[in-house]
C-alpha cells in the first residue's frame, strides 16, 4: 500500500510551489492542466514522456481514464519513482463534466465521482515505497446549520452528495499564506482549525503550520511511521 496525501487550497498559495524539493530522478508528475510549473528550473529537471522520450517524468493525461493508466504505469514500470503528484486534480473531474455537457439527468455526476474514488483509492494497491500527492484546490461552503467549512472544491452538490473526497485520505492538508508583520508565509495547516476538514495522525506533524515542502511532508511522515 502506498501512503496518500490529500493537499487542498486556493489557487496562488503554493500548493505547485510545494514540489520544488522533490527529487526529480524519483519523482513524476500527473500535470491534469497542462501548465508551466511555478518554480525555477522545472522545464530543465520534468519533461513529458512519450515514445520518444520513454525517460520523462511528465504528463498531462486528464482524463481518469489516462490518470489511472499514468498511475498503473509508474507502479509497475517505473520503480526509480517514489514520488508521485497528482496536480490540480478538480480538473479531472471538471473537464468529464464539460465533455458530458449535453447529457441529460444525474448518471454523468454518478460516474463523475465513481472516477473520483476510483483513482483516490489506487494507493491501496500500490507499491509501498511509493508516496502520491493529490493536490488539488478548495471552495468555501454552508452547512444546514449555517456554519462556514472549506473543502477540496468539487464540480457541486451532486457530488457531495455521493461522496465525501476527504473521507478516502487519512492526511488531509490545506495550503494556506499566513501574514506577518514583514512577510508572507506559505505553508500548510496540518490540524483541523474548525472551519476546514484538515486531519492527520496525532503527533505526524510537530508544528500546526509547516512550510509547503511536499519533502518535508514525506520526512514527517517517514519518521512517523518508522
Amino acid at each position: 500500500m502506498a501512503q496518500s496525501v490529500l493537499i487542498i487550497a486556493d489557487s496562488g498559495t503554493g500548493k505547485s510551489t510545494s514540489m520544488r524539493n522533490l527529487d526529480p530522478k524519483e519523482t513524476f508528475i500527473i500535470n491534469i492542466a497542462n501548465k508551466p510549473l511555478p518554480f525555477k528550473g522545472w522545464k530543465k529537471n520534468y519533461t513529458n514522456i512519450s515514445k520518444d522520450n520513454p525517460k520523462g517524468n511528465m504528463t498531462s493525461a486528464s482524463s481518469a481514464a489516462g490518470i489511472v493508466k499514468a498511475i498503473q504505469h509508474v507502479n509497475d514500470k517505473m520503480p526509480n519513482v517514489k514520488n508521485l503528484i497528482i496536480d490540480d486534480w478538480q480538473y479531472m473531474s471538471s473537464f468529464e463534466y464539460f465533455d458530458r455537457a449535453n447529457e441529460k439527468g444525474y448518471d454523468k455526476f454518478t460516474q463523475i465521482a465513481a472516477n473520483l474514488a476510483q483513482v483516490a483509492k489506487m494507493p491501496k494497491d500500490l507499491r509501498e515505497d511509493l508516496y502520491v500527492f493529490f493536490l488539488t484546490h478548495s471552495e468555501e461552503s454552508t452547512d444546514v446549520n449555517g456554519h462556514r467549512k472549506v473543502k477540496a472544491k468539487t464540480i457541486g452538490k451532486m457530488i457531495d452528495n455521493t461522496l465525501t473526497l476527504e473521507g478516502l485520505f487519512s492526511i488531509v492538508l490545506f495550503g494556506r499564506v499566513k501574514k506577518t508583520e514583514d512577510s508572507l508565509e506559505y505553508g500548510f495547516d496540518t490540524v483541523n482549525n474548525g472551519e476546514n476538514t484538515c486531519k492527520s495522525p496525532m503527533g505526524m506533524f510537530d508544528k500546526p503550520f509547516i512550510e509547503n515542502d511536499l519533502q518535508l511532508v514525506k520526512d514527517c511522515i517517514t519518521k512517523y511511521e518508522s
